[in-house]
């Protein structure tokens, strides 16, 4: 019994990894998308500036932000509070009454 808990456990192994982020050379592979700008346009720059973007979100991932997360938070550090997309008579303001 306890060889076929085993082996059906060994069968499911698989599933344990599904959620896991992709790995692309130690970086989440989503920043890869860099890596096709370096085939169409072959700079010294643009290496420099796709190095710097890998080791920014690098640096943001060690200190628990994922590569989502940073780009969620990037275009709320541009926009601000607006929400262009959002009709103004909506807005509430935010009353403290405590």
């Amino acid at each position: 019994m306890k060889e076929l808990d085993n082996l059906e456990a060994k069968m499911n192994w698989h599933w344990r990894d599904t959620m896991r982020t992709i790995r692309f050379l130690g970086f989440d592979a989503r920043v890869a998308f860099l890596i096709p700008v370096w085939l169409l346009y072959l700079r010294w720059s643009t290496l420099i500036l796709s190095f710097l973007i890998f080791y920014i979100f690098k640096f943001l991932e060690n200190k628990g932000l994922t590569f989502p997360a940073a780009i969620r938070a990037l275009r709320c550090w541009i926009i601000g509070r607006d929400r262009p997309g959002k009709i103004s008579v909506n807005n509430h303001k935010f009353i403290d009454y405590g």
